[in-house]
C-alpha cells in the first residue's frame, strides 16, 4: 500500500473530484450501502439526511460546512487550507477487497491522521471514497465541529505509512515498496505536500509502474515466465500445431518483456526529478607567492 498526501485545499470539489476521477454533480448519487462508492464517513450526519443519497456535490459541500461555520478557524500557523486529502494505492497483486474491508482502511486512516480520535464527538467531518480500482480516498475538514483545528501527527507521513504496514498484516495484504516515511513533516503548508495536486500522486504511481515492471519479481514477469514454460512444454510436443504455438508463445513473452521495459520508461519519466546538489562552498583564492611578498 503506498500513502499519498495531497496539498490542502480550502473547498473539497477538487479533491473529491479527484477521488472520484471525474468532476462532482449534483446528479450523481454517492451512496453509503454495501457497494456504494463511500465506504465509510464521520459519525454526525445530520439525523434527517442519514437515510437520503447524497450527490457528489453535496457531499463536498458537507465537507466544507465546518470551514464557512467557523471563518475564523485556522492552522497554527494561520493557514485556512483545512480540507485534507489522503490516497493509499494498494500492490497490483492484492485480492479484491470487500465494501466492510475498504471501510476498515478508511476509518483506521482517518484515526490516525487524527480526525476521527476514537470517542471524541466533536470530531472532523471526513469520508472515505472507494471509486477507482485498487484506490481509497479519504477526505477530512481540519477544522472540527467545535471550532478548533484538529491537532495531526507531527510527521504525519511517517504515522500513515506505519498503519498501512499493521493494515496489510491485519488484512493479508502485499506490501507495494518500501516507501521513504523518514522525512520529518513541517508545518501543514506547501512543503507539507507529498503528492502535488496535478499531476496525481506522480511518486507513489512511478513505484506501481516499477513494481509492475521489475524483472525478474514483478507481476508481468511472473506471467511471462509462465507463458516461457507453456512454450517449452509445448515445443517437446509432436505436431505441426503445437510447434506454432509453441513459437507465438515465445513471440508473446517477447512481447511482455517489451511492455516491461516500457513500464519502466514511464515509471522513469513519472518519477520527480532529484532536487539539485548543494553546491560546493568555493574555496579561498590565496595570493600568489610574490605578491605576498612584495605586500611585505
Amino acid at each position: 500500500m503506498i500513502i499519498a498526501i495531497h496539498s490542502r485545499d480550502v473547498t473539497a470539489e477538487e479533491a473529491l473530484a479527484e477521488a472520484l476521477g471525474r468532476e462532482t454533480s449534483m446528479t450523481e448519487a454517492l451512496t453509503t450501502e454495501p457497494g456504494g462508492t463511500v465506504v465509510a464517513h464521520s459519525n454526525r450526519l445530520d439525523h434527517s439526511d442519514e437515510d437520503a443519497t447524497w450527490s457528489s456535490a453535496t457531499w463536498a459541500d458537507h465537507l466544507a460546512d465546518p470551514s464557512l461555520e467557523h471563518p475564523l478557524a485556522s492552522g497554527p500557523d494561520g493557514d485556512r487550507r483545512a480540507i485534507l486529502h489522503v490516497t493509499a494505492h494498494m500492490h497490483p497483486l492484492d485480492r479484491e477487497l470487500n465494501h466492510a474491508e475498504w471501510s476498515e482502511i478508511g476509518h483506521r486512516i482517518a484515526r490516525v491522521a487524527g480526525v476521527a480520535p476514537p470517542g471524541d464527538d466533536p470530531a472532523c467531518q471526513w469520508i472515505a471514497v472507494q471509486a477507482q480500482p485498487g484506490r481509497l480516498d479519504v477526505i477530512a475538514n481540519l477544522i472540527r465541529l467545535d471550532g478548533t483545528w484538529s491537532a495531526q501527527p507531527r510527521r504525519l507521513l511517517h504515522t500513515l505509512v506505519t498503519e498501512a504496514r499493521h493494515i496489510e498484516a491485519d488484512l493479508l495484504l502485499h506490501s507495494s515498496h518500501r516507501q521513504n516515511s523518514t522525512r520529518q513533516d513541517q508545518a501543514p503548508g506547501p512543503e507539507h505536500v507529498v503528492s502535488p495536486r496535478v499531476p496525481i500522486a506522480t511518486s507513489p504511481l512511478a513505484g506501481i509502474l516499477r513494481q509492475l515492471a521489475a524483472e525478474q519479481s514483478g507481476p508481468i514477469s511472473a506471467v511471462r515466465q509462465l507463458v516461457e514454460e507453456v512454450g517449452r512444454q509445448a515445443a517437446t510436443l509432436p505436431g505441426d500445431q503445437t510447434e506454432a504455438a509453441a513459437r507465438d508463445l515465445f513471440w508473446a513473452a517477447r512481447r511482455l518483456h517489451r511492455l516491461q521495459e516500457q513500464l519502466g520508461e514511464i515509471a522513469s519519466r513519472l518519477q520527480p526529478p532529484a532536487p539539485p546538489a548543494a553546491p560546493s562552498p568555493a574555496r579561498p583564492v590565496q595570493a600568489p607567492a610574490a605578491s605576498r611578498v612584495a605586500a611585505r
